[in-house]
């Protein structure tokens, strides 16, 4: 492949991190040297991954090439969205309001809770007994 062609980037959702190679191509995603249909089994993971393509009219133009970590498969998916959207930048920066407005480029916060010390969990407490 081209050096010059390949677009780099790196995207996270909780714990799961996502790296993606994009390249000028036909639209194959390939995720950890599987089919993007055969990783993702839940339709709505890979329409979730594929909003970003699908925003900036690039479905058909681009090849990706991801390896995922970490995490369950929708935190998978996350990540996976929001490194695509950051390669996309990259490879034209006009691009920016399109995904700022789809909310694409911004990173999700959430992260599990950590457990308390005392408690049963990150909220539940044990239950209280007066005698």
């Amino acid at each position: 492949m081209d050096k010059e062609n390949i677009y780099r980037a790196t995207g996270r959702r909780k714990e799961s991190v996502a790296k993606v190679w994009l390249s000028p191509g036909k639209g194959d995603i390939e995720v950890n040297k599987r089919s993007c249909d055969e990783y993702f089994l839940r339709e709505t993971d890979r329409i979730f991954i594929k909003q970003p393509l699908k925003t900036t009219n690039n479905l058909d133009k681009f090849n990706c090439v991801a390896q995922v970590s970490g995490g369950g498969i929708s935190g998978q998916a996350g990540a996976l969205r929001h490194a695509l959207s950051r390669a996309l930048l990259k490879v034209d920066e006009t691009l920016r309001p399109i995904l700022r407005k789809g909310g694409f480029l911004t990173r999700d916060p959430r992260m599990k809770e950590r457990k308390k010390y005392g408690h049963k969990g990150a909220r539940k407490r044990f239950q209280w007994t007066k005698r």
